[in-house]
């Protein structure tokens, strides 16, 4: 295996990236020499292999956090808050880079990665380097003396991230726990990993001490599992689906009850009331559901529409489709609006759902089909008329497949909308400041936008509920995910 992967990025850049595990501040090869094959899901091509990391790389990458960690707790907020500001400023002088790197291997929109994945990378940092030096605790008044509280970090952590929005969703685990005092263990996605070879990179350049983020890939019946069933690791990050977040809930239980934190599924509802702006809530929900091919945890795959716009709006949705045709292809070319799913096996597993909801007795408005025989690229697909109980509707799909249904009153929907087992995200359309209150009150979800759909920001937070996991990314409720709080109580002795 060479130690170098040259991959071809945006405009035909020649973009060469290290294959070793990055442990300790250096790239080596995996223990038993095992590599895993790289895909460029445009194509179906090989693009390389990479080292694949085994239980003893991840003991190797604990040692190294450990010996990292002893020294990292101590060391000043504002000196943190440096490292993770030029590891910003790195991630922006390379985003060319990255945001290639994601194209040719997660077949994310190259617009969409330099668009939005890295600007949101770069906000996260800049965002949790202000928190730095301003982690404080609490003094407390109690009987017979006071107490005060100061918050510390749990150690050696790892993060499981997934291959959807590589970049971004692995800064939103780095950022807090870096400042918080934590280092790092990232194991990041077999399907897409090169970003992360680069992102080590630039950690090593930004002057980050050896051992506080350590980088691996691998499979996550090897590399993951070891890295959650690790005695020495008291926190793991996960980001991916509800089967191996259990996993990672089990392997905690097993051995050491580390502290673990979900960010699962889910099955996001978008509700169209009938006083919306109904051109706006068109743009929100065919976003919702097509965007980097609906391959997104809050995505908004059942779309709502009350029953006395129902019909307008389905042929609007129709129509609005067909005036915006897809443009099919490689996800460097930027005229390109739809690049591949991630692998075949992704592909497979949305044209079997597609499959069923032609079955269901649902109608299918468009799509449905994958397009051309190379590469692994599907229709965008909506169907209306969906039961409650159709499999589109109640499933997570991760692709773009929209449900369409309608309903009568506020209570309906929300009982619709609730009658899932995720709760990640909701969306509601409404010109009614008063019902926008009600409904997002009456939703279990992590997170409800009104009047749009997403809305990211690195100081607000973002998880979910029931089974769509547990803790959170982003805002100062993440720091909390990162820390434990230790209470010194005072006895004041009276005066004699």
């Amino acid at each position: 295996m060479s130690s170098k992967l040259t991959v071809t990025g945006v405009q035909g850049r020649q973009i060469t990236i290290p294959t070793g595990l990055f442990i300790h501040n250096e790239f080596v090869p995996s223990s038993t020499g095992q590599t895993l094959a790289v895909e460029n899901p445009s194509t179906g091509d090989q693009l390389g292999t990479i080292s694949a990391a085994g239980p003893e790389d991840i003991n190797k990458a604990v040692e190294s956090a450990k010996s990292a960690f002893k020294s990292w707790r101590t060391v000043p907020g504002p000196a943190k808050a440096q490292l993770l500001l030029k590891l910003a400023e790195l991630l922006e002088r390379d985003a060319q880079d990255l945001a290639s790197l994601e194209a040719v291997d997660a077949g994310v929109l190259y617009t969409d990665s330099i668009g939005m994945n890295i600007p949101q990378a770069v906000g996260c940092l800049r965002y949790y380097a202000g928190w730095a030096g301003k982690i404080d605790g609490k003094t407390l008044d109690m009987e017979g003396g006071i107490a005060y509280t100061h918050r510390e970090p749990l150690g050696v952590c790892g993060a499981i991230v997934p291959w959807n929005a590589p970049l971004m969703i692995t800064i939103w685990k780095l950022a807090p726990a870096l400042v918080t005092g934590n280092v790092l263990i990232i194991k990041s996605s077999e399907l897409s990993p090169l970003y992360a070879q680069r992102l080590a990179e630039l950690v090593k350049e930004a002057g980050i001490p050896p051992g506080v983020v350590n980088i691996v890939t691998g499979e996550g019946a090897s590399a993951g599992q070891a890295l959650s069933e690790h005695m020495d690791v008291r926190k793991i990050a996960f980001t991916g689906s509800a089967l191996a977040g259990r996993k990672i809930l089990q392997a905690a239980s097993r051995t050491n009850l580390k502290k673990v934190s979900l960010e699962l599924g889910g099955k996001g509802p978008s509700i169209v009331f009938d006083d919306c702006d109904i051109e706006n809530a068109l743009l929100w929900t065919r976003l919702g559901i097509t965007a980097n091919n609906g391959q997104i945890c809050a995505a908004g795959s059942r779309i709502y529409v009350q029953a006395s716009i129902y019909d307008r709006f389905v042929e609007a949705y129709k129509k609005a489709a067909a005036a915006a045709p897809t443009v099919a292809g490689n996800p460097l070319d930027i005229s390109t609006t739809k690049g591949p799913v991630v692998s075949r096996v992704q592909h497979e597993k949305i044209l079997e759902f597609i499959r069923q909801g032609k079955q269901s007795g649902a109608r299918l408005l468009f799509g449905g089909e994958r397009i051309g025989e190379k590469g692994y690229f599907v229709e965008n697909t909506a169907f209306a008329d969906v039961g409650d109980d159709a499999t589109i509707m109640r499933e997570e799909i991760f692709g773009p497949v929209a449900s369409i249904a309608k309903f009568t009153t506020e209570e309906e929907v929300i009982f619709k909308a609730n009658d899932s087992h995720h709760g990640l995200s909701a969306a509601i359309f409404t010109n009614d400041v008063n019902r926008a209150h009600r409904v997002s009150k009456g939703l279990e979800s992590g997170q409800v936008t009104v009047n749009a759909w997403a809305m990211l920001s690195p100081n607000v937070p973002f998880g979910g509920v029931k089974e769509s996991g547990f803790g959170r990314d982003m805002g100062e409720e993440a720091l909390e995910g990162w820390t434990t709080v230790k209470a010194i109580k005072y006895h004041i002795l009276p005066r004699l």
